[in-house]
């Protein structure tokens, strides 16, 4: 009985292994493939195997590590799956991009900015890869002017403090208590002197404020004088001497000396111009003048 089981195992293993080695490869790359029925069949094989591993994806008990890998093989898989539908498209065949069925790509999920790849199932979960997901919670709208404006009226600026009467009262209460304790204490220096002692030391300080003050205003006065003295000097030094404006008589009496001189210059003889120059240094009168 035992060798007949055998023999069953023996055989049913050798019809595997056949199957096994006349199944046909997947070509490496698409463009190795030059017939479209083909590549409509390696298309469908991969869309296959992408189904299967989305369906093993969803087990979380996996394991992190064996997840990651599944992911991997996923993304692998449907990029395989364009290169097949482009090569498909090159034969004559119908463009899958645009009608063929799209249920497991829009499975995944992409990250914010990491376009291409997709995260499935339980991948979305994995540590790191969640908060990636999470999205942020809106900002509260920021106020503007016109609405924090809305909420100031009088009682904000405190106008209205004392329409109610409470804070009246307590400042009234506040007032005769510091009344009460100003005057105990002033009775209080009064019968131990030294109420009389600070009232000394006040006049003490007022006489020194004053004699102070009096000195300040003296020394100030005298310091003025000297600058008085000072500015008047220096008055004095860069005084100028005013100018004397000739009259009109002076003006007519110089220009008509003026020309005498021309027609003396002009018609007499050396002789009789040296004599008259002689004869006006004698005089005391200078040519000049």
């Amino acid at each position: 009985m035992a060798r007949n089981q055998e023999k069953a195992m023996q055989q049913q293993l050798h019809v595997c292994l056949t199957k096994t080695l006349c199944q046909e490869k997947r070509p490496y790359l698409a463009t190795e493939c030059h017939s479209l029925q083909e590549a409509e069949k390696w298309r469908h094989q991969i869309i296959k195997e992408i189904a299967r591993k989305v369906s093993q994806i969803q087990n979380a008990g996996l394991g992190e590590f064996r997840i990651r890998d599944l992911n991997d093989e996923i993304n692998k898989l449907i990029r395989e799956k364009g290169h097949w539908q482009d090569r498909i498209v090159e034969l004559g065949g119908p463009n899958y991009h645009k009608i063929g069925p799209k249920m497991l790509d829009h499975e995944g999920q992409e990250l914010p900015g990491n376009r291409g790849y997709k995260y499935f199932g339980a991948a979305k979960d994995l540590p790191g890869v969640r908060e990636l997901f999470e999205e942020e919670p809106p900002k509260p709208p920021r106020k503007t002017r016109g609405d924090l404006m809305k909420d100031i009226d009088a009682y904000y600026y405190g106008y209205l403090d004392d329409e109610d009467g409470v804070l009246m009262k307590l400042e009234e209460e506040a007032e005769k208590k510091a009344r009460h304790l100003a005057i105990e204490e002033w009775k209080l220096k009064k019968e131990t002197g030294e109420l009389d002692k600070e009232l000394e030391e006040e006049e003490r300080k007022e006489r020194e404020e004053e004699e102070k003050r009096r000195k300040e205003l003296k020394s100030h006065k005298s310091q003025e004088k000297t600058d008085d003295d000072t500015e008047d000097t220096l008055t004095d030094e860069h005084t100028i001497a005013p100018l004397e404006v000739p009259s009109q008589k002076d003006v007519e009496l110089e220009l008509l000396r003026k020309k005498k001189m021309e027609l003396l210059l002009k018609y007499a003889s050396e002789d009789l111009q040296r004599t008259s120059m002689n004869a006006k240094t004698l005089m005391g009168r200078d040519l000049n003048i």
